[in-house]
């Protein structure tokens, strides 16, 4: 255990090292919000599959495995193929507008107010997003240290909030690349083929599952198309995601890489599904499936090499973190506070700052929240519910207005909280009630209002 304990140390201080030379890199506003829009496709295509695998989609993944077998890897696959969606039809008019946040798109199809609302949505989201991942962190280091779940939490998001503080968007592009790789190669060609030589191969592993456990719809069609409505889509709006856009050196580089990230993902999912399945026959009375991931780990590896799957564990994790907390604090400083200041943009340190601030908060929160899907889930209901009508509307209906807009992203919001707290975290009905109520209220508002005169079309 002292062994696996230095490693991690060492990866925590590798991440801490390289959030410094992000900091060096970054003197300039566009450089800490967007790493100077000069990402290559090796830097575009890891930084991208990173930010999207993380917490949710490596622990809650295996225990999906755990639990309903292969039909676990659609959380993934939705996710992957809203990346290669984003890239393949979004990405060439994003870059176009040379933007900072989701929210400005909003502002030039609608007006300013339509920014102002939508951003409240969009912190909502980004906050949740870190707040997810940090919960993982938190859940990996209790069970393969045996830490108090929050001083696990204060440890690891603390490293999280350091770097990206310091860094902004170079200190993630550059620990998201070793992330990248210290995951692909820890759990795709480590965890992976130990779990099913554990098993005792292949063949072992089917016979001792039952045949429900290979479909891949046992997870049930209800869930798969709501894990596209909510993911998928999510994808196509998050801040997050689009910040890793703006990144970008051209759109040559976001359609290629971009892409190439997407199937990343589905493959990734396959094999943290394959690792659940595993998990399940190596340990069938395990408590909690949440702890499926780290059990696997501690059960079935020896010390040092533990030590590289907690870290490739963590570099899933902290990735998605980081985007989250950056993406949070970058609506705060480019679309909220510039209201509050009348009309100043932010700065270098005002952007170090409120990431800071806003790293203590993701902390806070996840101090009192517990369970990592419930957090995406949480987190996509309100962005998709609130904000995939009147997105897509400013940039493909030229019918669509400001009032629609508002109102569309108000009771969509409202609409998925409410069901989420009527029904639960888990239920389908917060996204397809808010998608319908927020999709109504925005054609039937456009028809009986005016549209802005000085609107721009995006399409």
């Amino acid at each position: 255990m002292a062994l696996d304990i230095f490693v991690v140390l060492i990866y925590a201080a590798g991440m801490l090292a390289l959030g410094w030379f992000g900091m060096r890199r970054a003197k300039t506003h566009e450089d800490y919000l967007v790493a100077g829009r000069n990402l290559g496709p090796v830097l575009y295509m890891g930084t991208m599959a990173t930010t999207v695998l993380g917490g949710a989609s490596t622990v809650g993944t295996v225990r999906l495995g755990y639990v309903h077998g292969i039909s676990g890897f659609w959380l993934c696959a939705a996710l992957g193929m809203g990346i290669i969606a984003l890239n393949l039809f979004l990405a060439k008019p994003l870059l176009r507008l040379r933007i900072f946040t989701v929210t400005q798109v909003l502002e030039r199809r609608y007006n300013p107010m339509a920014r102002q609302a939508s951003a409240a949505i969009m912190l909502a989201y980004a906050l949740m997003i870190g707040v997810t991942s940090i919960l993982a962190i938190g859940t990996v280091l209790e069970v393969l240290l045996d830490l108090p779940f929050w001083i696990s939490i204060l440890l690891g998001g603390g490293v999280v909030v350091i770097y990206s503080t310091i860094g902004g968007m170079w200190s993630l592009t550059l620990t998201d690349i070793v992330q990248f790789v210290i995951k692909t190669v820890g759990l795709m060609f480590i965890l992976l083929p130990v779990c099913l030589y554990k098993v005792g191969g292949w063949d072992e592993l089917v016979s001792k599952l039952p045949e429900a456990s290979f479909s891949l719809t046992t997870i049930g069609w209800d869930t798969i198309i709501t894990y596209f409505l909510i993911y998928f889509f999510g994808i196509l709006i998050g801040q997050d995601i689009w910040q890793r856009v703006f990144t970008a050196r051209d759109e040559k580089v976001a359609k290629y890489a971009g892409t190439t990230a997407g199937v990343y993902c589905v493959l990734y999912g396959l094999a943290c599904a394959l690792i659940g399945m595993a998990a399940h026959v190596l340990m069938p009375d395990l408590g909690n499936p949440n702890n499926a991931f780290a059990a696997v780990i501690k059960s079935t590896l020896p010390d040092g090499i533990r030590g590289l799957l907690m870290a490739a564990a963590l570099a899933a994790m902290m990735s998605t973190a980081s985007a989250g907390l950056l993406a949070a604090s970058t609506v705060l400083t480019e679309d909220l506070l510039p209201k509050l200041r009348g009309g100043k943009q932010s700065s270098l340190g005002i952007n170090r700052l409120f990431t800071c601030l806003t790293g203590m908060v993701v902390l806070a929160i996840a101090l009192v929240v517990n369970d990592v899907i419930s957090a995406l889930t949480l987190a996509y209901n309100l962005l998709v519910g609130g904000m995939l009508i009147p997105l897509i509307g400013a940039i493909y209906w030229k019918r669509a207005t400001t009032a629609a807009a508002i109102t569309s992203m108000t009771l969509g919001f409202v609409t998925a909280l409410a069901f989420m707290i009527k029904d639960g975290m888990d239920a389908n009905t917060p996204i397809y009630y808010s998608l319908a109520i927020g999709l109504v209220s925005f054609v039937l508002v456009s028809l009986m209002s005016r549209r802005p005169a000085g609107a721009v079309n995006l399409a």
